[in-house]
C-alpha cells in the first residue's frame, strides 16, 4: 500500500480539486492508496468539506482533526504516525505541486535505491514578490542551515516506512522537519518539477511563520549565533587594543587634553569585547548543553549486511 499525508489548513476552495486529483492518483498507482488528511485546527470549512467529499473514492481515506492550529510539522508528524503504506508521500493540500510527483516519487522508491525522494522546483508560476520573498528565504536557509537543500527550497517528498519511523521518533517541538530530513542521511534523490498557479485561497506560509521557522531551524541545527557572537568579542578586543594604542600615543604627545579619557576608551573597549566573547564562551557549554537535551540518536543503522549478503 502506498499513503499520502497531507496537512490541511485554510484549504477550503481546494478541496474538491484535491479529492479528485487523489482519485486520478489512486487509478495510477499499482498498489492501494491511503490517504491521511490532517486538519491542522483550520477555522475555515475544510474539515466539512472532507467529509462531504470522502465517500465514494478509489481510496482508502482516514481524517484527523487536531484540537488547535500546531503548525505544519506537527500536523505531518502526526499523519506520519497514523500512515500505514509501505511508502509515504507528503504534500500539500493546495495542488500546487501536482499530485503526479506521489506517482514519480513511489516509483523511485519501489527501486529500493533511494529511502528518500524531493521534489526539486525548477521554476514556478507565482508572482513576482513571491517568487523573491521565496528565494530569499531559501537562499538563507542554505547558507545558514542546510547546504544541500536545493535553491527552491522543498515542498514535497516521500520517504519509505522505515525512515517514516526514525523520523516520528524525534521528539523535539520546535524543530525543522526539512533539516531532520536531512540530516537523519539515508539514500536520497531528487524529483524536478514546476510548481503551478495556486488556484484558491492564498498562502499561509507568511513572512512571520517564515522568520520562526528560520529561528527554529537555526537554533535547533546550528551554532551559529553563538559564533557570530565569538567573533564579535575577538573583534572587540583587537579594536579596543588599537584604541588603547592611539589614546595611548595621543596622551603621551598632549593630543588628549581631557584627563581620564584615555583610560575610560581602553576600559570600555575592552572589557564590552572581553564581555562578548565571555558570553560566547558561556553560550558554547549551553548549546552543548542543549545538544544532549534533544534525544537524538548519535547514529542510524541503514542498513545490516552479513556476510552470505543478506539484508535486515
Amino acid at each position: 500500500m502506498y499513503s499520502v499525508v497531507i496537512p490541511v489548513y485554510k484549504n477550503e476552495g481546494s478541496i474538491p480539486l484535491l479529492v479528485e486529483a487523489l482519485g486520478w492518483l489512486s487509478n495510477q498507482l499499482s498498489n492501494p492508496l491511503e490517504v491521511v488528511f490532517v486538519v491542522d485546527g483550520s477555522p475555515d470549512a475544510s474539515l466539512a468539506l472532507l467529509r462531504e467529499h470522502l465517500g465514494d473514492n478509489p481510496f482508502v481515506s482516514r481524517v484527523i482533526a487536531l484540537s488547535r492550529n500546531f503548525g505544519a510539522f506537527q500536523a505531518i508528524r502526526v499523519g506520519l504516525e497514523h500512515a500505514t503504506g509501505r511508502f509515504i508521500g507528503v504534500m500539500a493540500a493546495d495542488l500546487q505541486e501536482p499530485v503526479s510527483l506521489m506517482q514519480e516519487f513511489f516509483r523511485v522508491l519501489e527501486s529500493e535505491d533511494y529511502d528518500l525522494a524531493f521534489g526539486k522546483r525548477e521554476g514556478r508560476d507565482d508572482p513576482l514578490l513571491s517568487r523573491l520573498s521565496s528565494d530569499c528565504f531559501w537562499f538563507f536557509y542554505r547558507k545558514l542551515i542546510v547546504q544541500d537543500v536545493p535553491q527552491g527550497g522543498v515542498d514535497v517528498f516521500a520517504v519509505t516506512a522505515r525512515v517514516r519511523d526514525v523520523l516520528v521518533g524525534f521528539k523535539e517541538h520546535r524543530t525543522s522537519l526539512l533539516a531532520l530530513l536531512f540530516w537523519i542521511g539515508f539514500k536520497r534523490t531528487f524529483v524536478p518539477y514546476r510548481r503551478q498557479t495556486r488556484q484558491h485561497g492564498r498562502s499561509g506560509w507568511t513572512f512571520r511563520k517564515k522568520w520562526n521557522y528560520m529561528l527554529d531551524s537555526i537554533y535547533s541545527f546550528s551554532d551559529l549565533p553563538i559564533r557570530l557572537l565569538g567573533v564579535v568579542g575577538l573583534l572587540g578586543i583587537s579594536c579596543s587594543a588599537v584604541m588603547a594604542l592611539i589614546a595611548l600615543t595621543g596622551k603621551v604627545f598632549g593630543a588628549i587634553p581631557v584627563p581620564g579619557y584615555a583610560t575610560t576608551v581602553i576600559v570600555f573597549s575592552f572589557f564590552g569585547g572581553l564581555n562578548s566573547l565571555g558570553i560566547s564562551t558561556l553560550g558554547a557549554y549551553v548549546w552543548r548543553s542543549f545538544e544532549n537535551t534533544k534525544g537524538r540518536p548519535n547514529s542510524i543503522i541503514m542498513e545490516i549486511i552479513d556476510f552470505s549478503g543478506t539484508r535486515e
